[in-house]
This record gives structure tokens, C-alpha cells and sequence, in this order.
């Protein structure tokens, strides 16, 4: 009876064993596959671009139209980019109230920055070195954070006069330079002067001219996103 007990215990422990073996085969394989192609790479990771803008980039007066950021976003896409564009544009913002609010408009996990500011500065005249000094503590701050920065610039008034539209023009080539990002002379190059693609009210795009800025500025954005995928694979 001992020989026979010690017998049945012996092929308990080999069936519970077999059952062992049989569960932990599918878990094995499970983590075998979601380790290889189920988690995210960085690399992989689509890039996420943040419009830091004014009423150019909330898209005023668009109703029924994208604007400038989801319109970019689509044209990307299109062209096979894995991007999002988030708008973060508030009409009439200056270069200062878009400092003000910068921690809660550009996010963490956010891999690049479009700077769209200053038209309101230029319609305020607002002191140029006012406007510079906002938009210098945005890079610095963006280059502590390793962002990538496209800086788009804006021209004044010439009703301001010929200084200080020289002046105000001047603020962007600089700060590209001194802190090395891609930089877009004119927000609205192609699109200021020519009244089909300006809205009634004369300044801000229509539909037709937020594609013609989205166009222009293409290559800069390719640009802008090249640089975060060289930095993801450093």
C-alpha cells in the first residue's frame, strides 16, 4: 500500500508539473511577441508639434475651414509623416502672453515648436525689445527642454515708421541665429497684399491663404521634423 500511495503521488506531481509547463507556454510566447512588436519605440512614435500661436494659428474667421495647424497636420499626413499637430493659438496673444502661458500650452511629451507670434506686438507697437526679450525667454526655455523651435517671423507696419519696421523685422533673423533653430522669414509670405486670399477684415487668411502659408512653409516643417528624428536616434 506504501509502494502504491508513494506511486499515485508521484504521477500527481508529474501531471501537476505537465499543467505547469502547459500554462507558462502561451504566457512565454505572449511576452516573447509583445516585447518585439507590441511596445512602443521612441523612434516609431509619431512626432508632436505644438503651434504657439495667435489669432493667425486659432484660425479667426475660419468656420468652416482648418486652420493653419490642422491644416498642416493633413498635409503631413498626406505626404506620409507621422505627426500631430496641436493648435495652440490664442487671438490676440502678444510674444509676452504667449511666455505667460508657455508650461500649459506646450506639454511635456511635446517633440517640436512652431512660434507664430508677434502681429500683435507689430499692431500695438509694442517696444521691439520687449517683443524680442519674450520671445528670446520662449527659445531658451524651449532649448532647456530639448525641443525643436521653427521661429516663423512677422514684419510691422510701415505705418510705423521705416525704424521701427526695421527694427521689429530684425528680431527673428537674430534670435534664429543665436540659438540655431529653424527659422521662416514671413508667417505670411504669398499671402499679405493679395486680397483673394485675405478675409474681409483684411488682414487675417482665408481658407485659400492658409493653404498657400501651409505650402510655403512645408519645407521648413520638414526641416523642423528631420531634427527631432536625428535627435530620437542619438
Amino acid at each position: 500500500m506504501r509502494r502504491r500511495h508513494l506511486c499515485l503521488n508521484s504521477r500527481r506531481m508529474t501531471v501537476t508539473l505537465a499543467l505547469w509547463l502547459v500554462a507558462l507556454v502561451p504566457i512565454a510566447l505572449f511576452l516573447s511577441c509583445s516585447s518585439s512588436h507590441s511596445l512602443p519605440v521612441i523612434a516609431d512614435r509619431p512626432v508632436k508639434i505644438v503651434v504657439l500661436g495667435d489669432s493667425l494659428a486659432s484660425g479667426f474667421g475660419l468656420l468652416f475651414s482648418p486652420a493653419f495647424p490642422e491644416r498642416l497636420e493633413q498635409v503631413l499626413k498626406h505626404k506620409g509623416f507621422a505627426v500631430t499637430v496641436v493648435n495652440a493659438g490664442v487671438s490676440g496673444d502678444t510674444a509676452s502672453d504667449g511666455l505667460r502661458r508657455l508650461d500649459s500650452a506646450v506639454p511635456e511629451d511635446t517633440d517640436a515648436l512652431i512660434i507664430e507670434l508677434g502681429a500683435n506686438d507689430a499692431e500695438r507697437a509694442i517696444d521691439p525689445n520687449v517683443t524680442r526679450a519674450a520671445l528670446a525667454a520662449i527659445l531658451q526655455r524651449m532649448k532647456a527642454r530639448h525641443i525643436q523651435v521653427l521661429l516663423t517671423g512677422m514684419w510691422a507696419f510701415a505705418s510705423e515708421g521705416e525704424a521701427y519696421a526695421r527694427a521689429f523685422a530684425a528680431i527673428y533673423p537674430s534670435l534664429a541665429s543665436t540659438y540655431s533653430f529653424v527659422w521662416y522669414p514671413f508667417i505670411l509670405d504669398g499671402v499679405a497684399g493679395n486680397p483673394a486670399l485675405i478675409q474681409v477684415d483684411g488682414e487675417h487668411p482665408n481658407a485659400q491663404g492658409v493653404d498657400v502659408i501651409v505650402s510655403r512653409i512645408l519645407p521648413q516643417v520638414e526641416q523642423l521634423i528631420a531634427r527631432v528624428q536625428a535627435t530620437r536616434r542619438r
